[in-house]
C-alpha cells in the first residue's frame, strides 16, 4: 500500500509540474504587469531551486561514484557530450537564429534535470544512479557550462565564460553544497520538509519562466514554433541516444532508463537563466520551453516503460 501510494504522490509530482510551469508561462505572456515587478527575480530563483536540491543530498548519494564508477562515469559524460553535440546538429538542422541557436546550445551544456529523479523512479530506472548523476553534474556545471557554451555558441553571440563561471557557482555550486551542509547538521528538521521541496522548487521554475517568457513575449508568436520544433527534437533525440549509450555500454535495463532519462532532461531553468543574464532574452526562450517540454515527454516516457514492463509479466 505504502508503494502505491508513494507511486501516486510521484505521479501527481510528474503530472502537476508542467502544468504549474505552463501556467508561469502564460502568466508571462498575459500578464506582463505583474510579472515585471519580479523581472530581476531569476538569480535568487534558481539559488532556491538549487538549494532545494542540495537539501535532498545525502553523503551516500555520492558513495555510489566508489561502488559503481562506469555507469556514474559513462551516464555524466553522455550527459554533457550527447545534449551538446545534439543542439548544434538541430541548430544547423533547423537553420535557426542565432540568438535561438545560442539558447538551444545553452541548454544542452545544461546539467541534468531535477525532476529526472521522480521521472527515474516512476520509469523504474536506476533511482540511486539518477540521484548520483543530476548531482555530480550539477557540480560540474561551473566548469563544464562556461566552456561548452563558449566553444559551441561564441560564433552566434558573444559570450563570457569567466563571469558565467562566476555566476553558475553563486546560483548553483554554493546552494547545492549549503543545503547538503544544513542536511548534515539538522536532518530531521529537514526530513519533515522534504515532501514540499519539490512543489517550492516547481513554483520558483514557474517563475522563472514567466519572467522569460515576459522578457521575450514580442518575439514569441514569430520564434515559439521553431523553438518547440528544437526542443521537441533536442529531447527526443537526448532519450534515445542516452538509452542507445547505456545498451552499448552493456548496462542493466534500469540504468539504461535511467541514463536515457538523465541525458533527455536539462536543467533548463539554470539555462533560461543564463540566458537571460549573459545572452538576450530571446535566448532565454529554448530553456523555458524546454522546462515545460521535458516534464511533459518525461511522463510520456514512464507511460511507454510501465507498458513495455506490463507486457513482460
Amino acid at each position: 500500500m505504502e508503494a502505491s501510494q508513494e507511486d501516486r504522490s510521484a505521479y501527481l509530482a510528474a503530472l502537476g509540474f508542467p502544468l504549474l510551469v505552463i501556467a508561469g508561462g502564460a502568466l508571462g505572456y498575459l500578464a506582463p504587469a505583474a510579472v515585471e515587478p519580479i523581472s530581476g527575480w531569476t538569480t535568487w530563483l534558481l539559488g532556491i531551486v538549487m538549494f532545494g536540491m542540495g537539501l535532498t543530498l545525502r553523503p551516500a548519494d555520492f558513495a555510489l561514484v566508489a561502488r559503481r564508477p562506469l555507469p556514474v562515469l559513462i551516464g555524466v559524460v553522455a550527459q554533457f557530450v550527447i545534449m551538446s553535440a545534439l543542439a548544434v546538429v538541430v541548430t544547423l538542422l533547423l537553420r535557426l537564429p542565432p540568438e535561438v541557436a545560442a539558447g538551444v546550445i545553452l541548454v544542452g551544456c545544461a546539467p541534468g534535470g531535477t525532476s529526472s529523479n521522480v521521472v527515474s523512479y516512476l520509469a523504474r530506472g536506476d533511482v540511486a544512479l539518477s540521484v548520483t548523476m543530476t548531482s555530480i553534474s550539477t557540480l560540474l556545471a561551473p566548469l563544464v557550462i562556461p566552456v561548452l557554451t563558449l566553444w559551441l555558441a561564441g560564433e552566434y553571440m558573444p559570450v563570457s565564460a569567466s563571469s558565467m563561471a562566476l555566476s553558475i557557482l553563486r546560483m548553483v555550486f554554493l546552494p547545492v553544497v549549503a543545503g547538503l551542509l544544513l542536511r548534515l547538521v539538522v536532518p530531521k528538521a529537514i526530513e519533515a520538509v522534504l515532501p514540499a521541496l519539490p512543489w517550492v522548487s516547481v513554483v520558483a521554475i514557474s517563475l522563472i519562466v514567466a519572467i522569460v517568457v515576459f522578457g521575450s513575449r514580442d518575439k514569441i508568436v514569430q520564434a515559439g514554433l521553431i523553438v518547440l520544433a528544437a526542443v521537441v527534437i533536442h529531447n527526443a533525440l537526448g532519450y534515445a541516444l542516452g538509452y542507445a549509450t547505456g545498451r552499448l555500454s552493456r548496462q542493466p535495463e534500469p540504468v539504461a532508463r535511467t541514463m536515457a532519462i538523465e541525458v533527455g532532461m536539462q536543467n533548463s531553468g539554470l539555462a533560461a537563466t543564463l540566458a537571460g543574464a549573459y545572452l538576450s532574452p530571446l535566448a532565454a526562450l529554448p530553456g523555458a520551453v524546454f522546462s515545460v517540454w521535458h516534464n511533459l515527454s518525461g511522463a510520456l516516457l514512464v507511460l511507454i516503460a510501465r507498458r513495455v514492463d506490463y507486457s513482460h509479466d
